[in-house]
């Protein structure tokens, strides 16, 4: 079981990702929500145009998982949270 500072860590350096990618989502007219941090998962919810976009998945494992895992390398996986 994780610490709870090595938790918060790893949360604040999964929201420095996202913060690093929101400036391409908004372009699109979307934006991300960090839902959770658990178990090397991260769970989030893709917003406006994002979430209806047949290009969500791309964005989600592309974009989104590989930013996650530069800033955490612990995390294993990112899922949306429809």
């Amino acid at each position: 079981m994780e610490t709870k500072i090595a938790h918060e860590d790893t949360v604040t350096r999964v929201m420095e990702a996202l913060e690093s990618i929101r400036p391409f989502l908004n372009k699109d007219g979307g934006d991300i929500e960090l839902i959770d941090v658990k178990d090397n998962s991260v769970y989030v919810k893709l917003l406006g145009n994002c979430s209806g976009c047949s290009l969500n998945f791309s964005t989600l494992k592309l974009g989104v998982e590989t930013t996650i895992k530069q800033h955490a390398p612990e995390i294993e996986k990112v899922i949306n949270v429809e």
